[in-house]
């Protein structure tokens, strides 16, 4: 009988809340994390943008011990959002435990703060680099810090794949579990790349909004880079029960492919293709019972070939789905979007509240889907996916159901 993998624990740290219930209450608000800022890296260093920054994460971090203080905000953020998703989930580890617990986090760049701190200092005041940045900056380090400091011994390793990064640990984990090489998974994602070089870089591409972010509204302009993390527990369905752990929900599904055409420009086969791939054997309910949490980037050209995307999966049943994309509200936190946004999913079947698409303005006949617009809307859900698609034309979907 093949294994089946349900969510025992969920940990969050996003702009818009430092754990779980702060960034639910946040997302089915429609409040936003979104503001402009500086950031300053020296006397002639600056930028100013839209950013949607964590603020007092400092005083959460205070607690986390010297080990972890020593290290990059990315492994920060996924070591508090880990330490309350493994208190969620009820889990103290056996030595048995240990060794059959995975730990894969996904990160796009790793740690950016690290790096950005060493290269300006060596190249703008002809300073030493600190002795730990690269194992600072290095992207295993939130997963070994996280293996270490729980003592988890089983398969442990860094996902990176852009912003597809969140959503392929998380599958990656479920394919474990259900191939018996583990039985409990601590898996998402962590990004922390709000940094001068990094927003640089960024702004270099033309792709950043000058003000808010507006996914599927024909005023769009961009995204808007964020920060955080986002972990769940993944746990064998027959583990959990005899442990009598709650379930949120059972990842009934997992897609991923390459578009194979274009490092920028998305392609409406690719993603139509991973979702597709996620529903494979699902028996699917009414597409009125369906959520989709959107990629959703808010540019002019994702937004479009998602829809088309979409449509492309549901056909006629498109019209009666529900979608929204929360990056309006936490930014998009790059390689952690998949695991702060399947976290929404979640949260979405859990209690049958699907969060909005904050700053819609302007229907958009190439954006035609009900994209939850501004307000909260209560839906019952049977199903939920979280899509998350890269540059490099890579493709990730993960897929949930009621137990």
């Amino acid at each position: 009988m093949a294994r089946r993998v349900v969510v025992t624990g969920l940990g969050a740290v996003a702009s818009t809340g430092m754990n779980v219930p702060a960034f639910w209450e946040a997302a089915t608000s429609g409040k936003s994390g979104i503001k402009s800022d500086t950031i300053v890296a020296g006397e002639d260093l600056k930028i100013t943008a839209p950013m949607a920054r964590i603020e007092g994460f400092d005083d959460v971090a205070a607690d986390l011990g010297r080990d972890i203080a020593r290290t990059d905000n990315f492994t920060k953020f996924a070591v508090v959002a880990s330490d309350e998703a493994i208190e969620d989930a009820g889990l103290h580890f056996s030595d048995e435990m240990r060794t059959r617990t995975a730990t894969i986090i996904g990160t796009g760049i790793g740690g950016q703060e690290a790096m950005n701190t060493a290269y300006i200092g060596m190249l703008t005041k002809g300073k030493r680099a600190h002795p730990l940045t690269i194992l600072k900056t290095i992207p295993n380090a939130a997963a070994s810090q996280l293996s270490i400091r729980h003592g988890l011994t089983g398969p442990a390793f860094a996902v990176s794949s852009a912003c597809a990064s969140g959503a392929h640990a998380i599958g990656v984990t479920a394919e474990l579990i259900k191939s018996g090489a583990a039985d409990i998974g601590v898996t998402g994602a962590s990004e922390a790349v709000l940094t001068y070089g990094s927003l640089e870089a960024w702004k270099a591409m033309h792709i950043l909004s000058s003000d808010q972010c507006r996914p599927f509204s024909k005023n769009r302009n961009g995204l808007v880079i964020g920060e955080g993390a986002g972990i769940l527990v993944l746990e064998e369905y027959d583990h959990a029960r005899a442990r009598g752990a709650k379930v949120y929900a059972e990842l009934v599904g997992f897609g991923m492919n390459a578009d194979g055409k274009d490092m920028i420009n998305p392609a409406v086969e690719g993603a139509a293709g991973a979702m597709s791939l996620a529903l494979n054997g699902i028996d699917q309910p009414a597409a009125s019972e369906i959520y989709i949490n959107a990629h959703g980037t808010g540019t002019l050209m994702n937004d479009p070939t998602e829809t088309k995307a979409i449509r492309e999966v549901f056909g006629v049943g498109a019209d009666d789905l529900i979608v929204s994309s929360t990056k309006s509200m936490h930014g998009h936190l790059l390689g952690a979007a998949g695991g702060v946004e399947t976290i929404m999913a979640i949260k979405a079947l859990e209690t049958g509240i699907v969060p909005p698409t904050i700053n819609f303005e302007e229907p958009d006949p190439e954006c035609d889907l009900n994209i939850t617009p501004n307000e909260a809307q209560e839906r019952s859900l049977s199903l939920t996916l979280s899509n998350s698609f890269a540059f490099g034309g890579l493709n990730a979907v993960v897929a949930f159901a009621r137990i």
